[in-house]
């Protein structure tokens, strides 16, 4: 990749300088080794809800549905060490390698940490599910001696419905990424996450969620081939300015707007501070009409990405509703336009995406709240990782207006990933990964 020499300052999420004289290639998903470990996590990490597998056994409620007299009454919680030493001897490659067990809720919910042998040694990060899927199944059946009639009931409350269904639907095992098979193209894989499960994993904090869902669909662009060339300090600076609260730009842009702003204010405040800072400049009149220009169209583009998050938590957590942020990234960038002459977000897809957004999350269409929503969606694929980190922080201010409440649909995330400091404080963490660069 390039070498860069323009700088950033990394600020907290309540705006307390972190970092500063950050090159901006100190913040790359490639060089940054917390951005690493997120990244390495989400692959090979593997929710196991065992007090899920002992209930769902009980009642029969096997992939999704219920099945009479499949029931099994297995005392799984009881015997939960022998059944965790189990899943742990199976799933290791070697003794005192990489795999660990981590145990919430009174061991009720296992994270299990797939060794990297095991990936590194596949095509995909199947590899992961599917081992602990099975050294579950088995673990179970050894330790009741669970026999051959009864073991497929076990499989079905580990594994769900699959083969039957292409994905594990109603199963007890997941993970934070979909399947391989429901990523619309390629690259797609880290950005087909549930908003609702960023949302849950930073504890409803809206930038440490922005910041969270900002890195993974940034390592999805790079993993898509957005961030080659010339995109690639696009792509970063984008990445910085809204993800990262660079120059504590989107920390500043709410704290002037908060308390009485609107979409609009920001809009200014926004364009105030590109001129303060020289990024943009007056250029020719149009009539009454002041055109601007900018010699760094890219930089002017992160800035329109910080904004745009600004707005969002302006005029969402102004209503407590996630239901406007589709209106918002619309219109914050449609007033930028206008304001400017200049670009909007994402040259103009983020706008796009808000159109389509508009219409599928709550229109005449209303397929579902913003929640539910990823950056692998038909929607809201378009902009290039900088739409979904905007819903993140808008669905974290919600105080309960969606259809699909984060804590409905991804509660597990916050009880399991969430206690990872690398998931809860991305900023924080990213900032401290910039000193073990060499």
């Amino acid at each position: 990749m390039a070498a860069y020499s323009e700088t950033i300052d990394l600020y907290s999420d309540d705006g307390k300088l972190l970092k500063s004289g950050v090159t901006l290639d100190k913040v790359s998903p490639l060089v940054n080794p917390a951005t690493s470990k997120i990244i390495d996590l989400t692959k090979r990490t593997i929710n196991v809800n065992l007090a899920g597998i002992e209930n769902t056994l009980k009642a029969g409620k096997l992939g999704g549905g219920k099945i009479r007299g499949r029931e099994l009454n297995l005392p799984i919680m009881e015997n939960k060490e022998a059944i965790v030493a189990r899943i742990k001897e199976m799933v290791q490659v070697e003794e005192g390698d990489d795999t660990e067990i981590l145990e919430f809720n009174n061991g009720q919910l296992l994270l299990v940490q797939v060794p990297r042998k095991r990936l590194d040694n596949a095509a995909t990060y199947d590899a992961a599910i599917t081992a602990v899927s099975a050294a579950t199944t088995y673990a179970i059946v050894e330790e009741f001696d669970v026999d051959m009639f009864n073991a497929s009931t076990v499989k079905a409350a580990c594994w769900g419905g699959y083969p039957h269904t292409m994905d594990t639907k109603g199963s007890n095992v997941t993970s934070i990424l979909n399947i391989p098979q429901n990523n619309e193209g390629l690259g797609f894989a880290l950005r087909n996450i549930p908003v609702n499960h960023f949302v849950m994993m930073t504890g409803r904090n809206s930038l440490q969620g922005a910041a969270l869902a900002a890195t993974l669909e940034t390592a999805g662009e790079f993993e898509m081939g957005q961030a080659i060339g010339a995109f690639e300090r696009n792509q970063l600076l984008c990445y910085a300015y809204q993800g990262l609260n660079a120059n504590n730009m989107v920390y500043d842009l709410v704290k002037a707007n908060g308390e009485t702003g609107t979409v609009g204010t920001v809009v200014q405040s926004l364009v105030e501070r590109a001129i303060e800072d020289k990024v943009i400049a007056p250029g020719k009149k149009g009539g009454y009409f002041q055109f601007y220009n900018t010699s760094d169209p890219m930089l002017w583009n992160a800035y329109v990405a910080a904004g745009s998050l600004a707005a969002s938590v302006v005029n969402c957590g102004a209503g407590r509703f996630a239901q406007a942020v589709s209106s918002t990234l619309l219109y914050f960038n449609d007033l930028i336009e206008h304001e400017t002459g200049l670009p909007s977000c994402d040259f103009g897809r983020m706008m796009g995406t808000a159109v389509g957004f508009s219409f599928f999350s709550h229109s005449i269409y209303g397929g579902g709240g913003p929640g539910i929503f990823n950056g692998n969606h038909v929607v809201t694929r378009h902009a290039n990782g900088v739409a979904i980190p905007c819903v993140v922080a808008a669905c974290a201010l919600d105080a309960g207006t969606q259809m699909f409440s984060p804590e409905g649909s991804s509660k597990v995330m916050g009880e399991t990933y969430g206690q990872i400091d690398v998931f809860n404080k991305p900023i924080d963490q990213i900032a401290k990964g910039v000193d073990l660069i060499a």
